[in-house]
């Protein structure tokens, strides 16, 4: 699970970079701001996973 996980966190942090870039090209302030967002969820989502990979491995 840990790893489909870990996927789906990456392909949201691939996905808030094309929509940011996507309005950057576009002067499209709010697709930019949308894509930072999703950029910064996929993090976070990443960063929980990695305490509980570090929760386990200490157990």
């Amino acid at each position: 699970m840990a790893r489909k996980d870990k996927a789906s966190n990456a392909a949201q942090k691939m996905k808030g970079k094309a929509k940011e870039a996507t309005g950057k090209l576009t002067d499209d302030e709010s697709l930019e701001s949308k894509g930072k967002t999703e950029q910064v969820k996929g993090d976070v989502k990443q960063a929980g996973e990695n305490v509980k990979d570090a929760f386990k491995r200490g157990r």
